[in-house]
């Protein structure tokens, strides 16, 4: 089997669980309260941001500093147990199919299904930009070239993360312990922007990314800008040791 054909077998597994359905409520969740307050965002024009810019970044940082990573922990565990619960990948593992190609086959489900979310959060932006310009009677509509960099930088900062969460839900067994402790790796993000050694976890690149281009549009404040050195060697080394120790991982459990 192709490593292609793999990627759709997963896919096709996807639209039988709850995956989509918990991606799509966490960005509704998200959006809603930008929709509610919006008028707080004509407050910080006084920081040198107009309101339509900060009414998408400031989504946006919710998004990458907790929604985005949250769902992403709920989602790797619940790639994992589609076959587990049945014993499934008992099946799969008995295929002549490589582990580690299996492996990989669902880290790139996981990546396609963050595409996914981040594609849903534009597209739930759009919609809250048009519902606040109407009810506001100002224009929080911002070029989509501009919306899509933004979400693009997010995506492609979230890989070495998403690497990490895939550990972890190879790692650990029990469903429960392996969501606490994803969940629980969320939460330094908004301590670690905030040192030079930012670029160590993970966990805090689409976060730190988004504060980044916040003090860009902000004339008032200041944040810190990425650094390309370190932060790429370090990041690409960090995606490939967790998939490397993945590959390795992946079944051990079920063949005992």
């Amino acid at each position: 089997m192709s490593f292609i054909s793999l990627i759709g077998v997963e896919l096709g597994k996807i639209r039988r669980s709850k995956i989509l359905l918990i991606l799509f409520g966490a960005i509704v969740i998200l959006w809603v309260p930008s929709i509610i307050n919006a008028n707080m965002n004509f407050q910080m024009q006084a920081e040198g941001i107009s309101p339509e810019n900060n009414f998408l970044v400031q989504g946006f940082m919710s998004m990458s500093w907790f929604m985005f990573p949250a769902s992403m922990v709920v989602s790797t565990v619940l790639l994992n147990q589609t076959e587990r619960s049945n014993k499934g990948i008992l099946k799969m593992l008995a295929l002549p199919i490589s582990t580690a190609k299996l492996c990989l086959a669902k880290f790139v489900v996981l990546i396609l299904l963050a595409a996914f979310q981040i594609l849903m959060t534009v597209g739930m932006y759009f919609v809250s930009a048009a519902i606040v310009s109407h009810t506001q009677n100002y224009d929080f509509m911002l070029s989509p070239l501009f919306v899509f960099k933004e979400a693009g930088w997010m995506f492609l900062s979230s890989i070495p993360m998403l690497a990490f969460f895939w550990l972890l839900s190879v790692g650990i067994q029990t469903p429960i312990f392996s969501i606490g402790v994803g969940l629980a790796s969320i939460v330094p993000s908004i301590l670690m922007i905030n040192t030079k050694a930012w670029f160590l976890y993970p966990m805090a690149y689409p976060f730190f990314v988004i504060t980044s281009e916040y003090g860009k549009l902000a004339s008032n404040i200041t944040t810190m800008q990425v650094e390309w050195i370190p932060w790429l060697p370090v990041a690409f080394g960090i995606t490939i040791g967790c998939l490397l120790i993945s590959c390795l991982r992946f079944g051990q459990a079920e063949r005992r």
